[in-house]
């Protein structure tokens, strides 16, 4: 992108202040960002966020190494993992909140927000999978577990397009966020 996507701004908040937000509000009670440095203008505002910054010693794997880096830093007492890339900023906090109470209600090992039928994130993993996500071997990172836990996936439909909105890319951007696209173009 030419820039942090977590400090890109939506509607007066980060990408980063937005998803800690969703999380913090949708009803996890702690929330992790993962880093490959826990030092920079990106830590601190995770921290100003109150989200803890844990070191992502593997960046280079994408998500998975971040993921990996959140789950070793859990106690034993956690049942689950809501993990979304700082790229969906637009995810609602009721959208959580709405994973959380499915999760607790069912004890399905995964539990996946669907907005018309596609499946979107957060994706919320339970303990069952922790052991699996830490394993080395899985050539698409947490979409292997998906897949192989595919029977197993509680679908939570919700309507929160914010699910299934992957800004990725400056096109991404300006496509989603036009607004805050063109000022960034601005040098605003």
């Amino acid at each position: 992108m030419g820039t942090s996507k977590a400090m890109l701004d939506v509607e007066g908040r980060t990408f980063l202040e937005r998803v800690i937000h969703a999380h913090r509000a949708g009803g996890c009670s702690r929330v992790l960002v993962a880093l490959p440095t826990q030092d920079g203008p990106v830590a601190a505002m995770a921290e100003e966020a109150s989200a803890e910054v844990v070191l992502n010693p593997s960046p280079e794997d994408g998500p998975i190494g971040s993921l990996r880096a959140s789950l070793r830093a859990l106690d034993d007492a956690v049942e689950g993992v809501c993990f979304c890339p700082v790229d969906h900023p637009l995810i609602h906090e009721d959208t959580v909140q709405n994973l959380i109470d499915v999760f607790q209600r069912s004890q399905a090992p995964l539990v996946v927000p669907t907005f018309n039928g596609e499946r979107g994130h957060p994706v919320l993993f339970g303990r069952v999978l922790f052991d699996e996500l830490l394993n080395d071997a899985l050539p698409e990172g947490a979409r292997t577990v998906v897949h192989r836990h595919r029977e197993d996936i509680a679908s939570v439909p919700v309507d929160d397009k914010g699910t299934v909105t992957d800004i990725d890319d400056m096109e991404a951007y300006r496509r989603h966020c036009p607004d805050e696209y063109r000022l960034h173009q601005q040098g605003l």
